[in-house]
């Protein structure tokens, strides 16, 4: 039997192409800085987001915590939806490492807003945490910041003079659901970071973006962390064959959750929330089922999904192509839960 594999746009594997750059890729030790492959990725990243410098990390998790480190830093808050990545699935790194408290707001679908974050800055005094940071998603859960929110949150940043930073894993989703550019959403943070290595198919890495002084701490800090890497212009290879191959093919991948999503509503079985299939990512919900159960049934016909809570998540991604995806809505369309 065949199966479909939607927890994640992780899962995907290099692509032939994809490969051969990484076996062509012209190396040297990065700590010195003397990686060319990894010299050309990151000054990609830095035009793309329109930032002075970009700093290629071994993951969003490394390049978050780096921002926090720097920007939020030891003993103070940060301003983040309560369902954020670096709340929920960073292992309570931000406290544990870089020292820094996170606040977590109820958003709706994890969307900020300069309303939502009016009486959360809290006032000077020497036996509260200073609130320094807002952090920002996009996207979060699929679905992608509206311009509005940003530019209210970096005005309400500006106001009370906060750092804003963009946790960007799948912001080139975003950019192709919204046409909005990778730059223009940056404009709206002091730093970001995007990964390579989920609906963009590379096996490993990350992109820190910043100003000039920001990437002279960053630099310092992933050392700190172990993440100074040598001839890792292997992997460069794999994100600039990426960025150059993989972000209009986003597309493709929105369309199939699409169609998937709609397959599901029309059978019936799962409540699923169609307003929010923006992007690669639906979640769905089966009256009377927790979702691991659901998961372990869908399992059983061939599909591979993640669960969170009573929600199931599917993520469209590289693995699945036009035929595959039809396949799958004719699985789904037949599948009927059954309540143990």
């Amino acid at each position: 039997m065949k199966q479909f594999d939607l927890r994640s746009d992780t899962i995907t594997k290099p692509t032939q192409g994809m490969r051969e750059a990484m076996y062509r890729a012209e190396v040297g030790d990065d700590v010195y800085r003397e990686d060319p492959t990894v010299n050309r990725l990151e000054a990609m990243a830095a035009q793309l987001t329109g930032k002075e410098r970009a700093l290629f990390v071994t993951s969003g998790s490394m390049g978050n915590l780096i921002a926090l480190y720097i920007n939020c830093g030891r003993g103070n808050e940060v301003l983040a939806a309560q369902d954020a990545h670096i709340i929920q699935h960073e292992i309570g790194a931000p406290a544990a490492i870089a020292g820094v408290l996170p606040i977590g707001i109820a958003a709706p679908r994890g969307i900020l807003s300069a309303q939502l974050l009016a009486d959360k800055v809290k006032p000077q005094a020497y036996d509260l945490a200073a609130t320094t940071m807002v952090e920002v998603e996009n996207t979060i859960g699929g679905c992608c910041y509206p311009v509005e929110n940003l530019i209210g949150i970096r005005e309400f940043a500006t106001v009370h003079g906060l750092k804003v930073h963009m946790d960007g894993a799948r912001v080139f989703n975003a950019q192709i659901a919204t046409g909005v550019s990778i730059s223009e959403y940056a404009s709206y943070a002091d730093t970001i970071t995007f990964c390579l290595s989920k609906g963009l198919g590379a096996p490993v890495g990350s992109l820190l973006c910043g100003n000039e002084a920001f990437y002279r701490q960053a630099l310092k800090v992933r050392k700190m962390l172990g993440g100074g890497m040598r001839q890792s212009g292997i992997l460069a290879a794999a994100g600039i064959y990426a960025l150059e191959h993989h972000v209009n093919r986003l597309a493709d991948d929105h369309l199939h959750a699409q169609e998937i999503a709609r397959t599901i509503n029309a059978a019936g079985w799962a409540e699923i929330d169609m307003d929010g299939v923006q992007t690669n990512i639906m979640f769905f919900s089966v009256e009377g089922m927790d979702g691991s159960t659901v998961v372990r049934q869908l399992e059983q016909v061939g599909v591979l999904a993640n669960a969170e809570g009573d929600n199931v998540r599917l993520v469209t991604n590289l693995s699945l192509d036009d035929e595959d995806t039809r396949q799958l809505c004719r699985i789904l369309a037949k599948f009927e839960p059954k309540k143990q």
